[in-house]
């Protein structure tokens, strides 16, 4: 996003820890007009302890830990304070886990823009069940109800809405879910800015290190027929027991399809995995992988996915359809957005939000979800509508596309901005 800000000649300045720090590095030396200042997290009278430094190593350590990593990032507010007071900015652009960070802007009199990092169709969602709380009368948790008010009629479980602001900035772009884009912004009144899918802003994949080289990926894929291979990811936060672990290895080889699947290393169980029966057919990543290059490859046909927003869009812009395996948070709304109202993806039937080891999914139905995604009936159809998404994701971020419009309306209103 501040590279995106930096290419309209606006001056950015990222407030970050250490560890976040390289990629901003990588930016500054391409030429971004980009500001870092880094500060100590865990902040000094913080209880958690100094090596854990983002959410990802809270998920991983010990989720007990959430609360005192919820109360270091409170703890954050005088330095930051301090940071406002010297820089002076136009504005403030925080995400939905520093709410604080709102009363800090109305203090310098500035907006406080929050970012999501989530869809439209996630905020609409979550900001309908805030207000009429059909889950009242249900039965259980696992019980399905409709949310009121929306474009399409949508049965969820219960998550939690959303947080307020001067406005949003959204990775997305109008034309994946217009009816939301405009619910949000007429019908629940939000000022809002969809100036994505950022990734299509940055070609290159990710400052991290990946686990397997990338030409040894390449070349695993350009021996595979197109369309041929499932690619199966859960991001950095899930964990899986081993017998989970066993069904989705049983799942995917099961479905007839050769297929790469990316193992988290958090997952200590997975070095019991019977890995030897896959040869030719299965390549196991055990750590971080070059995700958008793969999904790029033509040799891709299906994407299994936690439904993540980063990853939901970078299956998105790659044009492949999904198997959608939400684990927790909007993951389950985002879910719904690819099944029901994008068609471009087939549940694999999680329906169950677990904060520890993730369970309860059969081999036959991780077997039964990739079929359908590939060679099933609605296979062609799915694939021609993730085709086009695609090439509306590379319009939308053109010159004269919605999301570069988009931008150019946010910053005219912050530059028309005047404090009340």
């Amino acid at each position: 996003m501040a590279k995106l800000f930096s290419s309209r000649g606006l001056k950015t300045t990222i407030i970050s820890t250490p560890p976040f720090s390289e990629p901003v590095k990588t930016a500054q030396d391409s030429g971004f007009d980009i500001g870092l200042i880094s500060i100590k997290f865990p902040p000094p009278k913080s209880q958690l302890p100094d090596h854990i430094t983002s959410l990802d190593q809270v998920i991983s350590d010990d989720d007990r830990l959430v609360p005192m990593f919820v109360e270091a990032l409170s703890l954050i507010q005088e330095p930051i304070e301090e940071l406002l007071r010297e820089l002076n900015p136009n504005c403030l652009i925080s995400d939905m886990f520093l709410p604080w960070t709102a009363a800090s802007a109305a203090a310098f009199r500035i907006p406080r823009l929050v970012f999501h990092g989530t869809s439209y169709f996630s905020l609409c969602a979550a900001e309908e069940l805030r207000r009429h709380k059909p889950f009242r009368n249900v039965s259980s948790d696992s019980s399905p109800f409709v949310v009121p008010n929306l474009p399409h009629e949508v049965r969820m479980q219960v998550r939690e809405a959303d947080g307020r602001s001067y406005g949003v900035v959204v990775n997305s772009f109008y034309e994946l879910e217009p009816d939301y884009a405009d619910h949000y912004r007429n019908a629940l009144g939000r000022k809002a800015w969809n100036i994505g899918p950022l990734l299509l802003y940055n070609h290159r994949d990710d400052c991290k290190k990946p686990a397997i080289d990338a030409r040894e990926c390449l070349a695993w894929l350009d021996s595979k027929k197109a369309n041929s291979v499932v690619y199966a990811c859960f991001g950095s936060m899930a964990k899986f027991s081993l017998a989970q672990l066993n069904e989705i290895a049983d799942g995917l080889d099961a479905s007839g399809h050769d297929f790469i699947w990316v193992v988290r290393k958090a997952n200590d169980d997975d070095g019991q995995l019977p890995t030897e029966r896959f040869e030719g057919r299965g390549l196991i990543i055990r750590g971080w992988a070059p995700q958008v290059v793969i999904l790029d490859h033509p040799a891709i046909g299906a994407f299994v996915t936690h439904c993540g927003w980063n990853s939901t869009l970078e299956g998105v812009c790659a044009g492949v359809p999904m198997v959608t395996w939400p684990l927790f948070a909007e993951q389950f709304y985002n879910e719904k957005l690819v099944t029901e109202v994008l068609r471009t993806g087939v549940p694999v039937g999680n329906k169950k939000w677990q904060r520890t080891r993730h369970e309860g999914v059969t081999k036959d139905a991780v077997s039964k979800a990739v079929q359908l995604a590939m060679a099933g009936e609605s296979a062609p159809e799915m694939r021609r509508r993730a085709a086009n998404y695609k090439e509306m994701a590379r319009k939308a971020v053109e010159e004269g596309g919605s999301s570069h419009n988009d931008l150019t309306a946010f910053i005219q209103d912050l530059s028309a901005y005047r404090p009340r």
